[in-house]
């Protein structure tokens, strides 16, 4: 078995900002029952027609450029995604032709927030397996367009954007250490899709917004709440006892930016440092599986991780699905 290792990552979000005090003239809600409930104080929204493909496109530019891989070498591009520009074909085959990668076989994963580790996961089996020695993996959203404007327990979370990395094969016992996936369809009810029309707000908050899709996000928060701190704390430690590495190894903690409260328990429970966890969620909310990619390719470029550091990366989404990664840094 070969390894796969990260040889390169980056991240898009759009230029349009949206406040919380923006959210203030369309929903029943304030900026600190937002920033209290939820530890979000703005999100990127794109605009003037931008699709999932475009922001996916942005950022793997951004990790091909940093890796040194170039598009036509790539074997494999992997795309996490709840909002593809459309039904078929995927938005990594419309990826694949933006970037030049005209070799690579691409195909969608579908596994709500979880969508990147879940990509994650394929591109590393395909190159472990020896399928494939360099492989895209991207997690991109567009929420904007499947979010109900008049429902403030969720139009308040959702933001737009796009994270990617670059996979390389390696015979070096570094990189991805450990995938763990799980996922439990009978408490799908927490979090789901309704085919309904949804109104944009009458008060033009986001100028350029693109036209909402035939169905919005539906969400039971207190419930999934409990379960998302529950499952995440199981499949963490799990990945951790797989890749025999303790928590206090630990460099970093990249998770699924989905309500500060809820990796505020996740560290907690596992006796992390606020140092020792990474978080973009005040500036874009809840990407779904752009997320993990975005937080990860941001910490990158700062130097919160240098090789040879233990990263873990943990995600929590519609299924219900949950997966983690822990991998040594290698850039």
């Amino acid at each position: 078995m070969h390894n796969a290792k990260v040889v390169g990552a980056g991240s898009y979000t759009p230029e349009t900002v949206v406040t919380n005090r923006d959210l203030e003239k369309v929903v029943d809600t304030s900026d600190d029952w937002i920033t209290r409930r939820t530890g979000i104080k703005e999100r990127r929204i794109a605009t003037g027609g931008m699709v999932t493909s475009e922001l996916a496109a942005r950022a793997a530019r951004q990790a091909l450029e940093q890796s040194g891989v170039d598009a036509c070498d790539l074997d494999l591009v992997v795309v996490g995604t709840v909002t593809p520009d459309r039904q078929f074909p995927s938005c990594a085959c419309v990826l694949q032709e933006k970037i030049g990668a005209r070799k690579a076989a691409s195909m969608d994963v579908s596994a709500g927030c979880s969508g990147f580790i879940y990509a994650l996961s394929v591109a590393n089996n395909a190159i472990r397996c020896g399928e494939a020695e360099h492989a895209l993996v991207v997690g991109a959203e567009v929420l904007s367009g499947v979010t109900n404007w008049s429902d403030r327990g969720t139009c308040v979370l959702l933001g737009d954007g796009a994270g990617a990395v670059v996979l390389s094969r390696t015979e070096e016992d570094t990189g991805i250490k450990a995938v763990h996936l799980r996922s439990d369809g009978s408490f799908g009810h927490l979090l789901y899709s309704v085919d309904k029309d949804c109104e944009l707000p009458s008060l033009d908050i986001v100028p350029g917004i693109n036209e909402q899709r035939p169905f919005y996000l539906v969400m039971d928060g207190k419930p999934l709440f409990k379960k998302a701190v529950e499952c995440l704390e199981e499949i963490t430690r799990w990945t951790l006892d797989k890749a025999q590495v303790k928590v206090e190894e630990l460099a970093l903690m990249v998770p699924h930016q989905a309500n500060i409260r809820i990796i505020n328990a996740l560290a907690q429970r596992l006796g992390l440092t606020e140092d020792k966890v990474y978080t973009t969620i005040d500036r874009y909310g809840n990407t779904s599986s752009a997320s993990i990619p975005m937080a990860l390719a941001e910490a990158a470029s700062v130097g919160r991780l240098a090789p040879k550091d233990k990263l873990l990366m943990v995600t929590f989404g519609a299924g219900l699905t949950w997966g983690a990664s822990l991998v040594e840094w290698s850039i």
